[in-house]
């Protein structure tokens, strides 16, 4: 006989489904620890992850848990082979929470639901105000009456569902027995509503509809636009996933060849890799000759010759030839995961920063619920009239209520970015542009931020069109860095018909048409005996027809434009600046010594996020520039971060803000706007705070009716917004100082290296 009910037994199920699912999601990280990603898309302040993160902390088995406020997304780290409950502790705390989905991909179903939300309240604000025009106009008590059950009728959907996104975060923080911002804004719009129908009910002169409508479209303006720029952070650290293939070609013991998915690849498995594919995961060369380009994830920018023996890390791009290596770790184990796991947890330290507007909302809560009390306590004591201490303390709680302060920040936020993406700059989150203002410290990589990334040729010899074209018809065929620069010399009508193409690895190119035979590529092999002419003995590549020397390119990689001039700016406002590059010394010092910055070489995404790391650890408030993918986690361990347009996927979706014209003067332009605006924030909060001082000892004595309260915030939330708007001519009034001087720094610049 069973102990249990079938409901139960259901229960039991439903549990062990869970734990199941659980267990494959998970990924073992160290000796008997695994780690589950959920996603919490309930997450919106700092509070919240500390409050998730001390009740994760505190379940048997799980060794820690960290919280990210960009992505929403929590990492459990737990032992065993049962998973703790988090599930349910979440659920507890009134959050929602599900397996991530590294793959799930879509619009923003929240940023939807707002907009929707604040055009609704729009709609109803609007239309309320013209009944109540006419009811302060001085319509007849029965026309007053019924405009105000047509406001009501209006109102009363309208908060509901306009309402829903403050009415929710209020009763979670209270069912928890805590408070937040939202729950003065909800006590506040539901009083006034309630109290403006008991006005109705009592055929009173005046109702409130209008104030508690306007209350929620003004507030919705401020959630909805931060929100927009919150989520532009979210996208942190999802181009990593796609740099991995989706498999591997693998040679089976049989001779059989067969496409085996990434997860799937073990130790040992011999892969056979064609040109101008990426290695699957960290292997080693047992066959075959080729070059590498290493630029994407060591930032060395001159290709490498690969051969039997050569150990390789995921992410290379093989050039040349084919190459047939094995396997010496598994995906989870190679180096762009050790990448995303060095990425991700320098996101969750920048994640721990704390936005002015959260700084202040945690005192703000508090110190509305005290005066609405007071008010109400003491105009109960002083009159014994429950209607008026009501109608006095729903007053207080909105003129106090924080529509100006939610202005304050996104509002010049979003001035901000569109001044900066007037001028080419992409900013992806608000709190960036905090950050960005507070910077003492720059570190630059090399290839691909201070310089262009790109080989670029310098020609000598036969320079004529049929010559080049004839050359650029051969380049075309190859994937090598500097194949792919003489492919688009010339003229493109003037391609050459030819015979055969075969890649050498390691040597260049040889083509052959009729009797003649085209070598391009090693001066060496390319030219009978290794001769050159006389002047072009340091061509990097030649090309030769028939063993004779045509034509020599020499390739170096040029200076980004604005490099000088950014650097110099940068250090006249405050910044100083260094190098942190994967190249070698002598290409870095080359760089260094045209700039007149200190550098280091040879940095691997180790060295970067640990030099970073230290900077910070010393009271250096960072900023990381670079391209690559093997700056990603010292990007994210910056304080702020900015990539050019020309960056990988990963460096374009970790930094912070991404540059889309070639010029380096964008990051001190960025550097100009973000100090512009963090002084517009101050002074839209002290103005917030002066309306504050000003307007609440009206409402306190009782001089202040509801409606007049809502005209006030409303004036403040305008002035606010007015205020934001002078970022623009701030700008641009001639002899506006590029950038207020602030104490010494270092930037951090990241390039391709």
């Amino acid at each position: 006989m069973s102990c249990c009910a079938p409901g139960a037994e259901l229960c039991l199920h439903q549990v062990q489904n869970l734990n199941d699912e659980i267990l494959l999601a998970s990924r073992m990280v160290e000796d008997g620890l695994r780690q589950t990603d959920l996603s919490v898309p309930d997450i919106h302040c700092g509070a919240c992850l500390q409050r998730i993160e001390a009740a994760l902390s505190g379940l048997d088995r799980v060794v820690r848990a960290r919280a990210n406020l960009s992505t929403r997304r929590v990492a459990v780290v737990w032992r065993g082979d049962v998973p703790p409950q988090f599930m349910a502790a979440l659920e507890a705390l009134g959050y929602r929470a599900h397996l991530h989905d590294a793959d799930a991909a879509g619009k923003d179903a929240v940023l939807s639901e707002l907009l929707r939300a604040l055009a609704v309240a729009g709609f109803a604000a609007t239309n309320i105000m013209l009944l109540s025009a006419s009811v302060w106009a001085g319509a007849e008590p029965p026309t007053r009456d019924l405009f105000h059950w047509i406001s009501a009728l209006i109102a009363l959907p309208t908060l509901a569902y306009s309402g829903q996104f403050f009415f929710r975060s209020a009763w979670r923080s209270l069912k928890h027995g805590q408070t937040n911002m939202d729950v003065p804004i909800s006590i506040g719009v539901l009083l006034t509503f309630g109290m403006s129908l008991y006005e109705t009910l009592h055929h009173g002169p005046y109702a409130y509809f209008d104030a508690a409508v306007s209350l929620l479209f003004f507030l919705l303006v401020g959630r909805t636009l931060d929100h927009v720029m919150r989520e532009r952070a979210r996208q942190a650290v999802s181009g990593l996933a796609r740099l991995a293939a989706r498999g591997a070609l693998v040679l089976q013991p049989d001779g059989t060849q067969t496409y085996v998915a990434m997860d799937e690849i073990e130790p040992g498995m011999t892969i056979l890799l064609a040109a101008g594919e990426r290695v699957p995961v960290n292997a080693r060369v047992i066959k075959g000759t080729s070059e590498l380009d290493h630029s994407f994830v060591s930032g060395e920018s001159v290709p490498v010759q690969a051969k039997a023996g050569t150990e390789l890390e995921a992410g290379i791009l093989n050039l040349t030839g084919p190459l047939t290596i094995v396997a010496t770790r598994t995906a989870a184990n190679s180096f762009l995961a050790d990448i995303m796991r060095m990425t991700e947890a320098a996101e969750r330290g920048r994640a721990s920063y704390r936005r002015i507007a959260d700084r202040a909302a945690r005192l703000y809560a508090p110190a509305v619920h005290a005066l609405a009390s007071l008010a109400f306590v003491g105009w109960m004591m002083v009159s014994g009239d429950p209607h008026r201490a009501i109608t006095i303390a729903i007053a207080v709680l909105i003129i106090t209520c924080p529509c100006a302060l939610g202005l304050a920040v996104p509002m010049v936020h979003v001035v901000a970015a569109g001044r900066l993406f007037e001028l080419g700059i992409m900013p992806k989150d608000g709190g960036a542009l905090e950050r960005l203002a507070e910077v003492d410290t720059a570190v630059f990589d090399k290839t691909g931020t201070l310089t262009l990334g790109r080989s670029q040729p310098t020609i000598t010899g036969d320079t004529g069109a049929d010559m080049l074209a004839l050359a650029a018809t051969i380049a075309m065929q190859s994937y090598h860095p500097y194949s792919q620069a003489l492919a688009t010399l010339g003229d493109p009508f003037r391609r050459v018909d030819l015979d055969a193409v075969a890649e050498h690895p390691g040597k260049g190119l040889e083509a052959h048409c009729g009797a003649n035979v085209y070598r391009l590529g090693r001066p060496d092999w390319a030219i009978a005996g290794g001769r050159c002419r006389k002047g072009d003995q340091e061509a990097t590549v030649a090309f030769a027809i028939n063993g004779k020397g045509q034509t020599y390119f020499t390739f170096n990689d040029a200076m980004r434009d604005g490099a000088q001039k950014a650097v110099a700016e940068l250090t006249k406002s405050g910044i100083s600046a260094e190098i942190l590059s994967g190249d070698k010394d002598c290409r870095v010092q080359d760089i260094a010594q045209q700039l007149g910055l200190p550098w280091i070489s040879e940095a691997g995404p180790a060295e970067k996020i640990a030099h970073v790391s230290t900077l910070r650890q010393a009271g250096r408030k960072v900023l990381m520039v670079g391209d690559g993918l093997n700056d990603a986690p010292a990007l994210t361990a910056a304080n702020v971060s900015i990539a050019p347009a020309s960056a990988s996927d990963v460096g374009r979706n970790v930094a912070d803000f991404v540059f889309l014209r070639d010029s380096l003067e964008a990051i001190p332009r960025a550097v100009e706007i973000s100090r512009a605006a963090q002084s517009l924030v101050q002074q839209n909060f002290a103005l917030a705070v002066i309306y504050n001082i000003v307007a609440v000892p009206f409402a306190l004595l009782g001089l202040v009716t509801p409606i007049f309260a809502a005209i006030a915030m409303s004036l403040s939330s305008i002035t606010v917004v007015a205020n934001s708007l002078r970022l623009n001519s701030r700008l641009m009034r001639p002899g506006a100082p590029r950038s207020a001087p602030v104490s010494k720094a270092t930037i951090a610049f990241g390039a391709g290296q």
